[in-house]
């Protein structure tokens, strides 16, 4: 399991138990007392540390090598998936799996960004950063789900989409900017997870739903806390910064009303007990997607705009200031 910096100290302590718990073990002595101080000593720790968390340090746990992806929960969450594959246009992108599968009683298409284990993996899965035809096979299928009245369920886990020049030359901006058009006509329930990271238009490409909830270390943003720093201060170090200013953790992003409900992880994340989240978060797909089904098609789809015409909105007359610039004497200008 990868240990992040900020649990060093946890999982420190937890070594030191076990070989005292060995220790005693082999040497046939009770070190129980001894045992029992160290474990409420751990439990406080861990109360401490992960209660305490920064934004930055919610987002090294969205990142985890450990948090389970995609095809994780959906091995969790339901059965029979049959995959589908192909955008029919160019290729079939394998930062992006989709397909039927059924989650209790509830038939649906079920689709979402898939990251690797490994090196080998990470380069066939392209980190999670889906190309064009990764987004446009994902609408294919959607369109599909949507003639069989599936409800989609969406799980986003992506830094963002893939930035390189040949996705650019197969139209990659086209490609999610058609998503986000025929995403908000879709006549079908639409369920949307952010399940680690929820990047830019890689995430929003596929993010359009009449319900989006998110992980409660997860996170969902316009640019990353790094991108973020490197555009403000010119320095990537300044992340840590970037990610509080931002504003992007889960209980932001309800209070905003970018989100609509944020599933509980268990204490250090999602992957310290994946059963448990996966069981919870496909309760909650599942009571959406009946209750958005007794919906005529006509007021799905007017909820759905006036959910995303109120993004944004805010009351009051405050102005935010431009960043001053001023001319030194030379004639060159700072901000």
């Amino acid at each position: 399991m990868g240990v992040l910096d900020f649990e060093k100290p946890i999982f420190e302590l937890e070594a030191k138990i076990n070989e005292l718990r060995n220790f005693g073990s082999d040497k046939n002595i009770a070190l129980d007392p001894e045992i029992r101080k160290l474990e409420e000593k751990l439990a406080r720790m861990k109360g401490d540390i992960y209660s305490n968390l920064t934004a930055w340090q919610r987002i090294q746990i969205a990142r985890h090598p450990d948090r389970p992806y995609t095809l994780d929960y959906i091995r969790m969450m339901c059965k029979d998936f049959v995959e589908l594959h192909g955008d029919r246009q160019f290729a079939d992108d394998f930062a992006f799996v989709a397909g039927f599968a059924q989650m209790d009683d509830l038939k649906v298409m079920i689709m979402g960004h898939q990251k690797g284990r490994d090196t080998n993996e990470n380069v066939k899965r392209n980190f999670g950063c889906a190309h064009p035809e990764g987004y446009r096979k994902a609408m294919r299928l959607m369109d599909l789900g949507a003639k069989y009245n599936l409800p989609i369920v969406i799980l986003i886990d992506t830094p963002g989409a893939y930035p390189g020049v040949g996705a650019e030359e197969r139209g990659q901006a086209q490609a999610i900017a058609s998503n986000l058009r025929d995403m908000t006509n879709l006549k079908t329930p639409v369920i949307a997870t952010v399940i680690g990271e929820g990047g830019s238009g890689g995430a929003l490409g596929v993010g359009v739903a009449d319900r989006v909830l998110i992980l409660q270390h997860a996170y969902y943003s316009v640019i990353s806390p790094e991108g973020c720093a490197s555009i403000l201060w010119r320095n990537a170090v300044k992340a840590p910064d970037a990610a509080e200013a931002l504003k992007i953790n889960s209980e932001h992003l309800l209070k905003f009303g970018i989100v609509d409900e944020v599933i509980p992880e268990p204490m250090g994340g999602a992957h310290h007990d994946p059963v448990a989240v996966a069981n919870h978060l496909k309760k909650e797909i599942i009571k959406f997607a009946k209750d958005l089904s007794k919906l005529s098609h006509q007021d799905l789809l007017e909820q759905r705009y006036q959910k995303y015409r109120k993004l944004g909105a805010f009351e009051g007359n405050e102005i935010i200031e431009s960043p001053s610039v001023n001319e030194d004497e030379s004639g060159s200008k700072d901000v």
